[in-house]
């Protein structure tokens, strides 16, 4: 069930990729490795998708709102695995899994349709 409207998806991104980037530092794992680059990367990538999607948040539009939901679905099961792929999850995994787990379930639950494409579609 699609209970997310793309503006409120389009703003979770934004606060989504400012705790990612800032998060080796809020939870206290950074050490400068793959743990610590990952989120900040993975933020970054997030903020640049928000900025350039088709919907009510974004400030380019570029990207289509399906296009966005797949990348989050990919981002979000990458970053939740992570810990495992890459051998860190002796030392941290808990931030990883759980922003990683919270991107895949937004990507899941959001509308595919911004409410302005909806509206004109009409």
């Amino acid at each position: 069930m699609r209970i997310i409207p793309t503006s409120v998806h389009g703003m979770m991104d934004y606060l989504i990729a400012i705790l990612l980037i800032a998060s080796p530092w809020v939870f206290g794992f950074y050490r400068g490795g793959i743990e610590s680059y990952l989120p900040i990367g993975i933020g970054a990538v997030i903020l640049v998708q928000a900025l350039m999607t088709k919907n009510e948040t974004g400030a380019m539009k570029v990207i289509p709102m399906p296009a966005h939901i797949i990348s989050d679905l990919a981002i979000g099961f990458l970053l939740a695995l992570s810990p495992w792929l890459f051998f860190f999850h002796d030392y941290i995994w808990e931030p990883h899994f759980i922003v990683g787990l919270l991107i895949v379930g937004q990507a899941v639950m959001t509308r595919m349709t911004p409410a302005m494409e909806a509206s004109r579609s009409r």
